[in-house]
């Protein structure tokens, strides 16, 4: 396989063309979505300041839960850690999703967990991978079922179902093993053991019952913005946050997946909202998100004290996960 260019490898060029690309790509749609925006920006001006309300808790809700699915993966191998310190490490994460590269959010991962005696590098970044193929699965499982309570979605449904599918032949305890054994090896991975069957089927219903938030986060901010949808699309919606979240996390090039997460969630609320309402609560979703990790990693600088050998360790790592993203293209 053809390695990647030295001059691609190096730290600044890279993060220069990321910045490069996320720049095109917002320019692009703000470009695309002039003429609406006359329409959407009153909207906002006038937007509904309780179901705006709403909305945010019930997205601060999603995240508290979220976390309830990490430390079951964590326990299934034995590795059994209290709600805050979980919680903690969730908001480092998220801090750390917002730096081009994807390398360090599970870097900040495995150093918060470390800072509280969890020094199984290897299993805290497996963990990680389940986390995210468990979730996704969950999520186009919701999107497809949404679907049946919505009419004229033009969505992309072959590759989101081949993608459903190639993530949970990943996931699949005789290709899961194999893999990540191979992609922790630098970490000193020596056999991984893929989670039990009937834990993986728990999370995947678990984290299937947590997308439906994100869904009522977006009826309210629908709501909000003059929108008057369905209760019984809120599954859709559901699936649309899912499916938003999917795109964030491939699109490493853009910090936390910004303006591509809003593309694709703007395209899939057409189905339910005008254009000027799913833009509006498009632009929403993301300010509730932003405002809510804001508030999250606020808590966490209160509760964690980030000394020096910590942030040490985040560089080392996320180093090392550069090494292995490069020996692998």
């Amino acid at each position: 396989m053809t390695r990647i260019p030295g001059w691609l490898r190096d730290k600044r060029v890279y993060v220069t063309l990321e910045l490069l690309g996320l720049a095109v790509l917002l320019g692009a749609l703000a470009y695309a979505m002039r003429d609406v925006w006359a329409d959407a920006a009153p909207r906002l001006r006038d937007a509904s300041l309780t179901d705006l309300a709403i909305a945010t808790a019930i997205i601060a809700g999603y995240y508290a839960a979220f976390v309830l699915g990490w430390m079951r993966i964590l326990a299934a191998y034995g590795i059994r850690i209290p709600y805050r310190v979980a919680l903690q490490a969730e908001m480092l994460s998220m801090l750390a999703k917002y730096v081009p590269g994807g390398v360090w959010t599970p870097a900040a991962r495995v150093v918060a967990l470390r800072r509280f005696g969890v020094k199984e590098t290897p299993v805290v970044l497996a963990s990680v991978l389940l986390e995210a193929g468990l979730s996704a699965v969950a999520g186009v499982g919701v999107f497809l079922l949404g679907l049946v309570l919505v009419s004229d979605v033009d969505a992309p449904l072959l590759p989101l179902a081949l993608f459903g599918l190639v993530v949970a032949v990943l996931l699949h305890p005789r290709v899961f093993g194999p893999v990540a054994r191979r992609l922790l090896r630098p970490f000193g991975a020596g056999e991984v053991r893929p989670l039990p069957a009937r834990t993986a089927f728990e999370l995947v219903g678990f984290y299937a019952l947590t997308w439906p938030l994100g869904g009522a986060a977006l009826f309210f901010l629908l709501r909000a913005v003059g929108g008057d949808p369905d209760v019984a699309a809120i599954p859709f919606l559901g699936g649309t946050a899912a499916v938003g979240a999917i795109v964030a996390v491939l699109a490493v090039f853009a910090p936390s997946g910004l303006g591509v997460r809003e593309a694709s969630m703007y395209g899939l609320l057409l189905a339910v909202a005008s254009e000027a309402v799913a833009l509006g609560a498009t632009v929403l979703n993301r300010l509730a998100i932003t405002l809510v990790e804001a508030v999250l990693l606020l808590v966490g600088a209160l509760m964690i004290r980030r000394s020096r050998p910590a942030v040490d360790g985040a560089a080392e790592i996320g180093h090392e996960l550069v090494s292995v993203r490069d020996s692998s293209s």
